[in-house]
């Protein structure tokens, strides 16, 4: 069984080697340990750095394309390259590295297909209160989109079997974290979470530049994965509050109408009957929508057999038929 780990990488050159001197070396049940970056467009010399530790693997982007495209470009590599499991960490040191067992095990042994590593957040230090609210608000969301028990979901440490990565899409250019898990729910692959711990910050993040920017960036994520994804449900949801204000405005019009005061509200049947109008052609646009994300898991079960005769057998299943 092979396991590449991968790093995105942006200008990573001061902490990178430092995440690379912590990887594990061998895991039980593991054969084989390889080691792959994503060069995300540096300006400095991250691929020195990576190719002087002596990485496998280099994936690299001549300009920034963003962590979703990194991520996605990291399985591509892994698997072209006969990955069985893939892990995905961080290049700031961020998680703690021997963790990664811990991520691995229960792919390893045939539990699951997704495993995703659960961070102290209410103990990391350098996160702040509010920070520390919008993650929690952020995981409740996904598990509500997902129908998950994920209680980290923006956690980029994680471990993904071949047959998982093969599965994911990712169609956002901000993070691959909270849309991944929404299109597993969906698509019901085996996830779980483990708690993993986690290191000093040894520089700031550089995913987002204000907590405006996070909170921004994250909840356009979630609901466009909702969306995509649930799109009955929500557009149900959104359709029901105009629909239903028009519905009780609608019976207060009768009740005045029925005590010989209805000309005096005529205001309110017209209200009533646009709101109602524009919550019926809201739920008319959230089955449109349905039949289109219908279409688009056939086009998902496609890619997923036209990948599996891409990329062809992992070592370990070239074993099994030998």
């Amino acid at each position: 069984m092979k396991l590449i780990i991968q790093i995105p990488c942006y200008n990573e050159a001061d902490t990178l080697e430092i995440a690379l001197n912590a990887l594990p070396r061998q895991i039980e049940g593991i054969d084989k340990i390889e080691y792959l970056i994503i060069n995300d467009g540096s300006k400095d010399n991250t691929v020195e750095v990576a190719k002087n530790w002596g990485i496998n693997y280099i994936v690299n982007f001549k300009r920034n394309k963003g962590l979703a495209k990194g991520f996605m470009a990291g399985l591509d590599a892994c698997l072209r390259n006969g990955a069985d499991i893939i892990v995905n960490t961080d290049a700031d040191n961020q998680y703690c590295a021997d963790d990664i067992e811990k991520l691995v095990r229960p792919i390893v042994e045939g539990k699951t297909d997704i495993v995703i590593g659960e961070r102290p957040i209410d103990q990391t230090e350098h996160f702040s209160p509010l920070k520390k609210k919008l993650q929690h608000l952020g995981s409740w969301v996904v598990r509500v989109a997902s129908k998950s028990s994920i209680p980290d979901a923006p956690s980029g440490f994680r471990a993904y079997s071949r047959d998982a990565a093969m599965q994911m899409n990712v169609s956002n250019e901000y993070t691959y974290t909270l849309e991944t898990i929404v299109q597993a729910g969906r698509n019901k692959i085996a996830m779980e979470s483990v708690p993993i711990r986690t290191n000093e910050e040894l520089r700031p993040s550089r995913l987002f530049s204000s907590m405006f920017g996070y909170v921004k960036k994250s909840m356009l994520t979630i609901l466009r994965a909702f969306m995509m994804y649930k799109p009955m449900r929500f557009f149900t949801i959104v359709a029901a509050i105009p629909f239903l204000i028009g519905l009780a405005l609608g019976i207060r019009f009768l009740i005045y109408f029925c005590l010989g005061a209805g000309s005096g509200h005529v205001q309110s049947l017209i209200l009533s009957s646009t709101l109602m109008m524009l919550g019926f052609m809201t739920f008319i646009i959230g089955l449109q929508a349905d039949i289109i994300a219908a279409n688009r898991k056939l086009l998902e079960d496609v890619r997923y057999k036209v990948s599996k005769m891409y990329y062809g057998q992992s070592e370990e299943e070239k074993e099994d038929r030998e």
